[in-house]
């Protein structure tokens, strides 16, 4: 028996039942909750599955709205299409058209974040919205998107080993919904429900190979008499001589460096960081640059490859020299920081002078200008007397402690 607006009304669901329902014709049915929530369903078969598409809440809907609902949605499976799947292209046309989907929102915040970012840097955040978040949630409506979705994005990156991109892909997804937040295309963030630590698996915390300090002088030894290329031998000191990361080293452009006032300037973006940084350049660094100097000339990359001079050389060559030094497994080029770190802080030097010569200290885009040049005399000191240090250390000598000096 179809049903009229005054058993629509009167319709109830006992406190005891989950739901009540009501129907009416058609596979049309009005659906009443304990909660007296009322809505509305339509049941159909499409493929030989039994489906059901919602129509939403009486009063708000009407019994006449319900039944025109029904009858449009049963000529689109009269024309062999699913009525649900037809909705939902109707939906995300029209996002589509109002640029609200999660790729055209993503596509507006690059626009808006790259301006200050280096090319390199932008363009590999786009090549990784392209490669792994869009296929998964770029024609998504920006505001269907639930933390659970967001979730198997991270997940199916994750499946794959790419456990640090899995982690990147939230963190700018956070920044795309955080700009669309503030544009007033939706009025939450679902990342903020996520923590990335409790998402995915933690990360196996990477601890370099590296000797312990009793054992540098007969290093040092060996540098000195290298048999390789010099280009790879100066590598090796100055990497001792400056303790920055390899990739800081081996990238090293000629522009970056003034001999003169001995400093190298290390740009924001070939740093960890992503902030300028300060090396003040020992007596014995300086010799070093201005010997590769006169093998190579002053243009272009300190360490270029052997076979394209416009690319560094591979960041496993120092890790090779090491390993015919009979170093394999016991040191690394980043083996060079943390040497430097335990010799300095055992002779006295501040903590927080070490910590910003290993470029360790995070800063925000505000105080980044400002912080790289912190301490800049005391860290020139410091540079100065580490270097004198493992002079001494190569020779033998007697070593004196800083604070006694």
């Amino acid at each position: 028996m179809a049903l009229t607006d005054k058993t629509c009304k009167s319709a109830d669901c006992p406190a005891d039942k989950a739901r009540t329902r009501f129907a009416d014709s058609g596979g049309l049915y009005l659906e009443a909750r304990p909660s007296g929530v009322k809505l509305w369903y339509w049941k159909y078969r499409f493929a030989g599955k039994e489906k059901r598409m919602a129509f939403g809440a009486y009063p708000a809907v009407s019994l006449a709205q319900a039944r025109a609902a029904r009858d449009e949605a049963r000529l689109a499976l009269k024309a062999g299409d699913d009525p649900v799947q037809v909705r939902k292209d109707a939906k995300l046309a029209k996002h589509v058209a109002l640029g609200k989907t999660f790729e055209a929102v993503a596509r507006q915040w690059f626009e808006h974040w790259k301006g200050p970012k280096s090319a390199r840097h932008a363009d590999y955040v786009l090549r990784r919205l392209e490669a792994d978040v869009f296929p998964a949630i770029g024609r998504k409506p920006i505001g269907d998107i639930t933390a659970l979705h967001l979730l198997a994005m991270a997940k199916a990156i994750e499946k794959r080993g790419a456990l640090d991109i899995a982690k990147r892909a939230l963190q700018t997804c956070g920044q795309v919904f955080r700009y669309a937040v503030t544009h007033g295309v939706i009025e939450r963030n679902p990342v903020a429900d996520m923590r990335p630590g409790e998402a995915l698996k933690p990360r196996k915390k990477t601890h370099y190979a590296r000797l312990e300090a009793k054992e540098l002088p007969d290093l040092l030894r060996r540098i000195e008499i290298y048999a390789g290329t010099p280009y790879t031998r100066l590598a090796m000191k100055l990497m001792a001589l400056t303790f920055v990361r390899t990739s800081e080293l081996i990238g090293a452009q000629w522009a970056e460096f003034d001999l003169e006032a001995a400093q190298w300037r290390i740009p924001a973006e070939r740093m960890k960081m992503k902030t300028p940084h300060i090396v003040p350049l020992s007596k014995q660094a300086v010799d070093a640059l201005q010997s590769l100097a006169e093998l190579r000339g002053r243009s272009g990359l300190l360490f270029p490859g052997e076979r394209d001079h416009d690319k560094p050389m591979s960041n496993n060559t120092i890790l090779g020299a090491l390993k015919r030094m009979g170093y394999g497994g016991r040191m690394t080029g980043h083996g060079f920081r943390g040497v430097a770190s335990t010799i300095l802080h055992e002779h006295g030097f501040e903590h927080a002078h070490i910590e910003l010569q290993l470029a360790h200290q995070e800063r925000d885009e505000v105080s980044a200008a400002y912080n790289f040049a912190t301490y800049l005399p005391q860290r020139r000191t410091m540079m100065q007397w580490y270097a004198d240090h493992l002079d001494r250390l190569r020779h033998g000598a007697k070593v004196i402690p800083f604070k006694a000096a």
